[in-house]
Formats: C-alpha cells, structure tokens, sequence
C-alpha cells in the first residue's frame, strides 16, 4: 500500500503486525506500509489494546483517536487515524 489513505475524516494506515515480539515497535517499512512488533499475545485483544497504543504514542494523539479499521482479527491491518490528529501524518 502507498502512502497514507486520506479520508474525509480520517487518514488511514496499513499496519502489519508481529506479536509475541521480545520489545515494541512501531516504524515504516518499506512501500509506505508499516511494521508493529508487539509484546502482547493476540489474545483477548491485548495486542490489538498494544497496537493502538503505540500509534498514538507514534502520532502523539489521544489513544481515542485511534481505531482499527479492518484486520482486526488478522496480521494486516487498516489503522484509522481521527483527521483532527492526523495533520502531522504526512511529515512523519
């Protein structure tokens, strides 16, 4: 996926992830997707909890502006980002 989806009231990312890792990440990897290494087990939505935790982290925004579109219960996913927080996005 290329850069960043922009929606009306969103801009949206394609996150895979890697749970189970030894630490957290979050960086770009390469064609404008990015690479989530995530501690927690899928289980119970713990990783899905991490992932959104680290985005805002990442973006510097309120974990409630962030969703995750689809993917939810997979490897890639499509993480929403609230369009009032995503100004910065591009320059990231």
């Amino acid at each position: 996926m290329a850069p960043p989806l922009k929606q009306s009231s969103a801009i949206v990312i394609q996150v895979e992830v890697k749970p189970n890792s030894r630490s957290s990440a979050f960086e770009q990897a390469e064609g404008g997707t990015w690479l989530a290494r995530l501690r927690s087990a899928p289980i119970d939505g713990k990783a899905n909890a991490e992932l959104i935790a680290l985005v805002a982290e990442h973006y510097q925004c309120p974990k409630s502006a962030v969703s995750i579109k689809s993917g939810a219960a997979g490897r890639i996913k499509l993480v929403r980002i609230d369009a009032r927080w995503a100004r910065g996005l591009d320059r990231r």
